[in-house]
């Protein structure tokens, strides 16, 4: 398989994968209902305005900039992917960027278009297309569902910051773009030295 067609393959896949379990999600779980698959990890229908571990912007002005943002992100994210299969780095680099690509285009999907494809109902589940929907383009929101809550209790109170206190690791809700956009990091991490190789001196 070519570098190209490896880097397609890895963003269908991802991006399909993606948006099919949060879709299934959104039209199956009522928000904040949750469902222990083992006692380390549970599938809990949440969602968030914003960045990762649930961090925001301010208002819709913050809401719309974050978008505009993540869109001006993934142009550069996709130039550095096209470089990089030119200079046929190792697959393991294309895959790496490939999945960040990917991620970032899972949530992009997420802000731009589920606040007018899905209805928002309080109580119920949500109905994609339905036939009317309060909802705007740019400001729907991104859909978290993987929670591994792996240990609870009390920290020691020498413990920096949050000694004392009760405390749950790992306690963020995060989807399958944020997790492909860390295993793409990772990815990188391992393999450096092809994703940004020195320059030699002459």
């Amino acid at each position: 398989m070519s570098k190209k067609k490896l880097a397609i393959f890895t963003i269908i896949i991802a991006i399909i994968l993606d948006q099919i379990i949060k879709i299934y999600v959104k039209t199956h779980f009522v928000l904040g209902e949750e469902v222990v698959v083992f006692d380390w990890f549970r599938i809990h229908f949440t969602e968030n305005n914003g960045m990762a571990m649930g961090f925001e912007f301010g208002g819709k002005s913050g809401k719309l900039f974050l978008t505009l943002f993540r869109l001006v992100a993934v142009s550069a994210i996709i130039y550095w992917l096209v470089q990089n299969i030119k200079k046929k780095v190792h697959n393991a680099v294309i895959i790496a960027i490939s999945l960040i690509f990917s991620g970032a285009i899972g949530n992009i999907i997420d802000s731009i278009f589920y606040g007018v494809i899905f209805n928002h109902p309080r109580h119920e589940v949500a109905t994609l297309f339905p036939e009317t929907t309060d909802g705007k383009l740019f400001f729907g929101k991104v859909v978290d569902m993987f929670y591994f809550p792996i240990w609870e209790g009390t920290l020691p109170n020498w413990f920096p910051f949050i000694g004392g206190e009760p405390y749950t690791f790992f306690q963020y809700i995060f989807n399958p773009a944020d997790a492909f956009i860390s295993v793409g990091v990772v990815l990188l991490f391992i393999f450096s030295k092809q994703a940004f190789p020195k320059e030699e001196n002459v």
